[in-house]
């Protein structure tokens, strides 16, 4: 392997950004378009491999030759999709959810080049500490959640309330870089 080939990033999440730059890997941006609801009986697996899918898959018709790389990452609880908050209260209700509990962070990657599109999904189990309604309220205040999957970021106050990772870290950050890699190979 001489490069890594360069990319574009069907994604605006300035963490998947961090990540890509973190590694050397050269990328352009171009933010897909796509509607994001849920389907009705769609698995929390099927929607973030399908989200993944449709980014890459849109922003590739205007890059005929490229290698288009389209994430997805959602929050899981008790089966349940936690998305983003809609505001600060439902970043408060959210954190609650996730104190004292272990969680699942999936994430939907998807390769397109060449017309011919590659698709997996990572999972990582997250362990949050038992906490206050002070500390949901600090977290809440504090980490910036409403652009974030289950209003949190591990890389910032959250890691605070973090006992335990299983699987990728970079997948909680928001994006499993090691399997960008493997569907590239």
């Amino acid at each position: 392997m001489n490069e890594l080939p360069k990319l574009i990033l069907a994604s605006g999440s300035p963490r998947r950004s961090e990540i890509l730059i973190s590694v050397g890997w050269e990328f352009t941006k171009h933010v897909a378009d796509i509607d994001e609801s849920e389907r009705v009986g769609e698995s929390p697996e099927d929607y973030v491999v399908r989200l993944a899918r449709e980014k890459a898959e849109a922003v590739a018709v205007h890059y005929p030759g490229g290698i288009v790389l389209g994430a997805d990452t959602t929050v899981v609880i008790d089966g349940q999709i936690i998305g983003k908050p809609v505001d600060l209260d439902d970043a408060v209700r959210m954190l609650g959810m996730l104190a004292g509990n272990w969680h699942e962070v999936l994430t939907g990657v998807a390769v397109v080049q060449n017309g011919e599109t590659r698709s997996d999904l990572q999972r990582t189990r997250v362990k949050f500490a038992p906490m206050t309604d002070q500390e949901v309220a600090f977290l809440a205040k504090r980490g910036d959640p409403l652009d974030k999957a289950g209003a949190y970021a591990v890389q910032a106050q959250a890691a605070l309330f973090i006992e335990g990772i299983e699987g990728d870290y970079w997948n909680v950050v928001g994006l499993p870089i090691s399997l960008v890699y493997q569907l590239l190979k």
